[in-house]
């Protein structure tokens, strides 16, 4: 680990990181399960959920310098 950040920085990170791949995971399930209500909203939602995940694993991913 870097002498800048502390150890609380990297798990904050990871955590956050955790928080927003598990909310772009389920709202993309719900999405994706729902495509009858959802209609023509279907690929909207999928796409913002996609987001969700690449930003999640960004942060899950990166290191803190």
């Amino acid at each position: 680990m870097s002498d800048e950040t502390g150890f609380g920085m990297n798990i904050a990170e990871k955590f956050f990181g955790l928080i927003i791949l598990l909310t772009g995971l389920l709202t993309l399930y719900y999405t994706l399960t729902s495509t009858s209500e959802l209609m023509s909203y279907t690929g909207l939602f999928g796409f913002l959920s996609l987001i969700l995940v690449a930003i999640g694993l960004v942060l899950v991913l990166a290191k803190v310098e």
